[in-house]
């Protein structure tokens, strides 16, 4: 059964646990956790095969970057999918395709094939398809849970990642030590399975379709126009970039810091990575306490701080234990950062763009660390490793500062973004075809002069949620020849994403917006619907 906070509970913190008692979800949540165990397994194993090899620094950098990279690619596309087709389907096709992946990364090891071009290209095509999962994941998450569970269930992500880095890596050292990475690379192929049976016997609600499927190009142009006129997405996607550029930097030469300064084997780098782990685990416990002290940018400040100091300790220290006990802290951060982020962009987006916006969020992230482990490794192999580390940390301390200038919307579980169809429907004499348009579209109001300053302020906001459901340009016009008669005027691409807008894109905090303004309207009469005719 799903649990859901009553009135009365309101007002005190949510359990980062809540969502475990959902059984689809917990479900889910466990095979996630079984394969992310297998991936940062594979990782170890991956990076440790090219730690001997010329220019190690850089070629261990491209391991994160060959596993991050695709998402450049295929991020976005990967979000349209996401919007368009079953969700669920999609999950376990590129989930079985990964299986099969795994499986000849492991079967080319133990033959003797797995030259760093072979392990690249393996590993590059296993993050094309978790550049396809990742924006459907996250997307089905509000499917599992209710809304206010959002914040809780970003945390059990993060930490089911962290759970993955703490006990993988360091069964992944022990592994390769004793047997090399075949083992470790083909107990990444079976991690798989888990998932792909609870997508099967999960039996995801079937959705009834009233309008035709938005066709790929005019979804992903949708989407586009929904992030411009979205001002705290983007500031939550700027806190993103600002927080993983530097960070990427630890994360990609924690193990050349673990061989060449600290003088540690493969087992010693899993324990390294293990502790970032803890440190997320840890701070998992005492998370819902957090979220209610501090605002989401604080969380994001401390966030930064925390993992700025950890970098600089890991360049200039030389003592495995106080190096450990900062990478527990920056295991913290992490934790604080990544479910900060996901949260706000979870309870930030509607249904409809959920998957394509959460793409971008997975663009800037994992781009991030894929252009940043890249840049960091180039770094540290033109001078030095340490110097990358403490450039990446002086970043990271700019970044806190920046928050003073640069907040996120701290009121997001606040949103009310379930569908609401509240407009009237087109007055028609003649039904336009789907693919009919552009289609104008006019509403007058009547303004006395003196509420003019709030009429306008009003209509920024009903102006922006034009443009996030589907307009392509909007304006308001005075009308110069009637008295306190003002004109909106709104582009929509065809008639069938204009139905979009009516009757799937608008939520309820659209219409709290849209009565703010109704005083003013001037009359359904008033709204008028205008479709391009073709020039011949």
């Amino acid at each position: 059964m799903l649990c859901r906070v009553t009135t009365a509970d309101a007002t005190t913190p949510l359990s980062t646990w809540a969502p475990l008692r959902s059984p689809i979800y917990r479900a889910l949540w466990i095979a996630q956790l079984v394969s992310n165990l297998g991936t940062w397994m594979q990782t170890v194993g991956a990076q440790w095969i090219l730690v001997d090899e010329p220019n190690a620094a850089t070629l261990v950098s491209f391991v994160q970057t060959a596993i991050t990279l695709p998402v450049m690619l295929l991020s976005i596309p990967s979000g349209v999918l996401a919007d368009l087709v079953d969700r669920r389907r999609l999950l376990l096709g590129a989930q079985s395709t990964m299986a099969v992946l795994a499986t000849l990364l492991a079967i080319s090891t133990a033959t003797g094939h797995t030259t760093p071009a072979v392990l690249l290209t393996l590993l590059f095509l296993l993050g094309c398809g978790q550049a396809l999962t990742a924006p459907a994941w996250q997307a089905i998450q509000p499917e599992l849970v209710p809304r206010e569970q959002i914040p809780s269930v970003a945390a059990l992500g993060s930490m089911n990642i962290n759970i993955g880095r703490a006990v993988g890596p360091a069964v992944a050292g022990v592994l390769v030590s004793l047997s090399g990475p075949t083992l470790v690379f083909a107990l990444n192929a079976v991690s798989f399975a888990g998932i792909v049976a609870v997508l099967t016997v999960w039996r995801r609600p079937v959705t009834d379709r009233q309008l035709p499927t938005e066709r790929p190009l005019a979804a992903l142009q949708a989407g586009t126009r929904f992030i411009r006129a979205a001002p705290a997405i983007r500031r939550v996607l700027l806190r993103s970039i600002l927080f993983i550029a530097p960070a990427s930097a630890l994360w990609a030469l924690l193990p050349v810091i673990a061989r060449d300064s600290l003088g540690l084997s493969s087992s010693g780098y899993g324990l390294m990575l293990g502790a970032l782990g803890v440190g997320a685990v840890l701070g998992a416990f005492g998370l819902s306490r957090i979220r209610a002290l501090l605002t989401p940018t604080q969380r994001l400040t401390a966030a930064a701080v925390l993992f700025g100091i950890a970098s600089a300790g890991a360049a200039l220290l030389h003592n495995v234990a106080v190096v450990l006990v900062l990478l527990v802290g920056a295991g913290l951060a992490w934790l604080l950062a990544m479910s900060t982020m996901n949260s706000t962009m979870q309870l930030l987006l509607p249904a409809w763009v959920r998957a394509r916006g959460l793409s971008v969020y997975m663009l800037v992230f994992m781009g991030g660390q894929a252009i940043g482990s890249l840049l960091w490794g180039l770094v540290a192999g033109a001078l030095a490793p340490v110097t990358a580390l403490l450039v990446a940390a002086a970043l990271l301390a700019a970044s806190a500062v920046s928050s003073v200038w640069l907040p996120i919307r701290h009121n997001a579980e606040e949103l009310d973004l379930t569908p609401s169809a509240f407009w009237p429907e087109p007055q028609l004499v003649v039904e336009p075809e789907p693919d009919d348009g552009p289609v104008l579209v006019l509403r007058g109001y009547d303004v006395p002069e003196d509420k003019v300053e709030e009429f306008l302020g009003a209509m920024a906001y009903v102006g922006r949620s034009r443009q996030r459901t589907g307009a392509m340009e909007w304006r308001l016009y005075r009308d110069v020849g009637v008295v306190d008669r003002y004109v909106e005027a709104f582009v929509v691409r065809s008639w069938a994403e204009h139905m979009q807008q009516h009757q799937v894109r608008l939520t309820a905090q659209d219409r709290i917006r849209e009565h703010a303004v109704a005083e003013f309207d001037a009359g359904e009469d008033q709204i008028t619907h205008l479709v391009a005719m073709d020039r011949r």
